[in-house]
């Protein structure tokens, strides 16, 4: 005998009961009042996994309206703790605490609320841990905390470096039975967070031995970030092996931290190499990632391929990535390449005034200089005497020096020596060589002559390059100076220089 379906009635099939939809349920007006019958043949599991599915949608959708309400609730229950912070009456905030803060969290007993106003204030962790100590102070049988609760307490005690609070948050949650993985995490992050990378590493063997908890991806991840960052690689790629003995699938986090620590061992073929695997694996690269691989291309002086990910993240370098902006522009000064000086500018543009930094300057100098480009370089070689800095290097003066003499521009050179020798500058005889010989090459004698003066200054004695361009300066006088060559050609002589340079 087959089973037979009566709708409007509940509807069976086999052991199972399921609840009939709205849609299933018939309008006595409009329907006839013959009923009809479904064999079992005729319902199919297509309709079930139908029916399964719109009750699925409508759960869910109660979950995203029950998260939204949450989130609404929170918000201005953070905006009114804020206003009662702000109060001249220290009262207010435990008196609203007490009153609102009791009637929020009541409301949830799974520490959702509590949970979401921490993350709120985020911002503001010297708030968020007092309303974390009240809800310490008054928690109870009835109303316990949860281990999540626990868990963010202790970052926000390690964010405030106060690595103690976060040692004793989670002893008060090993105490209370909360203590689970999540809270082994916020204590390794405490750790990570003030730099103390010997007690993560104790933490995380505690936590292999807790036989109910279970390292997680997030725990395999801080590993390898802490491992990368203080270059210990056989430590950070020991860590992702562990992780996948584990069976935990990597994330985008974690091949991120391992290209972080392979850019700051200055390991550049594996860092590529992970690149690469994300590119063509299920873990697709994200913009992180492209901003790694632009900094260690910046840093290894791969200016091609850096241009090749600067073409592609361009768009989305601000003002956060203001280090990396000025990697870049290190990488194309010290790189020969094609409108490298656009691309520089195009870059300057986004440093703010007050990232000013002295070393920039000066390699902005020796590029302009090395570019044959005198005006850009006297606007940056201004900035630096403005800014007070000085120059220190040797190649850097003599690049200036060129510059200035491949354009001839030789009371600009006169009035640079002068200035860097009052400014600290590293001062060499090749300065002085070549504004003499720009002197000698426009007939400007005494001013040639005076430049010997200053060279007095800083203890520079003629050298045999020194006599000679006395010497073709002198030869090359129509009249009046002849006294003055023969006495340059006897100290030539008297010093074994001859008369070739």
């Amino acid at each position: 005998m087959k089973r037979v379906f009566r709708i409007p009635e509940l509807l069976y099939f086999h052991n199972g009961r399921l609840p009939v939809p709205k849609s299933f349920i018939m309008n006595p007006t409009t329907v006839s009042t013959s009923v009809r019958y479904f064999s079992s043949e005729e319902v199919s599991k297509a309709a079930l996994l139908d029916l399964y599915g719109q009750f699925a949608d409508k759960w869910a959708y109660a979950e995203v309206r029950a998260k939204e309400d949450l989130v609404v609730k929170v918000r201005l229950f953070r905006d009114e703790l804020i206003r009662n912070v702000n109060d001249d009456e220290s009262s207010s905030f435990e008196d609203f605490l007490e009153v609102e803060g009791w009637n929020l969290f009541k409301m949830y007993s799974d520490g959702a609320a509590m949970i979401e106003v921490l993350k709120l204030l985020e911002y503001d962790p010297h708030l968020a841990i007092r309303v974390f100590n009240w809800r310490r102070k008054k928690e109870d049988n009835t109303r316990p905390m949860s281990s999540e609760e626990y868990a963010k307490g202790i970052k926000i005690a390690g964010r405030l470096k106060n690595v103690n609070l976060a040692v004793e948050i989670f002893l008060d949650a090993t105490f209370k039975r909360k203590r689970n993985t999540s809270t082994y995490n916020a204590l390794i992050s405490a750790y990570m967070y003030n730099g103390l990378s010997e007690n993560c590493q104790s933490v995380y063997r505690d936590l292999k031995r807790d036989t109910s908890c279970c390292p997680t991806s997030v725990t395999f991840n801080m590993l390898i970030s802490i491992y990368g960052r203080r270059v210990l690689i056989n430590q950070m790629e020991a860590a992702f092996q562990e992780m996948k003995d584990y069976n935990i699938a990597p994330d985008l986090t974690t091949y991120n931290n391992l290209m972080a620590g392979y850019l700051t061992a200055w390991m550049w073929d594996d860092m590529e190499n992970i690149y690469r695997m994300m590119e063509t694996g299920p873990v697709r690269p994200d913009l992180n990632t492209r901003l790694l691989m632009l900094r260690g291309y910046a840093h290894s002086g791969n200016v091609e391929k850096m241009e090749e990910i600067y073409n592609m993240v361009g768009p989305h370098i601000r003002e956060k990535q203001i280090p990396l902006i000025r990697s870049m522009i290190c990488a194309y000064c010290k790189n020969r390449y094609i409108n490298r000086v656009k691309r520089i500018e195009e870059l300057m543009l986004l440093i703010p005034e007050y990232e000013y930094r002295p070393w920039l300057n000066v390699l902005l100098i020796k590029l302009y200089a090395d570019e044959n480009m005198v005006d850009q370089m006297d606007r940056s070689i201004e900035e630096a005497f403005h800014r007070n800095t000085s120059v220190n290097t040797v190649t850097t003066m003599r690049a200036i020096t060129s510059n200035y003499f491949r354009n001839n521009a030789v009371d600009r050179l006169a009035r640079f020596v002068t200035r860097a020798g009052d400014s600290g500058w590293r001062i060499c005889r090749s300065l002085y060589h070549g504004l003499m010989m720009m002197f000698a090459s426009q007939k400007r004698v005494e001013e040639m002559e005076q430049v010997l003066v200053e060279m007095g200054k800083y203890n520079f004695t003629c050298s045999k390059r020194t006599f000679y361009i006395l010497y073709k300066a002198y030869s090359e006088q129509e009249q009046g100076y002849q006294n003055k060559f023969y006495r340059v050609l006897g100290l030539m002589y008297k010093h074994g220089y001859g008369v070739r340079p």
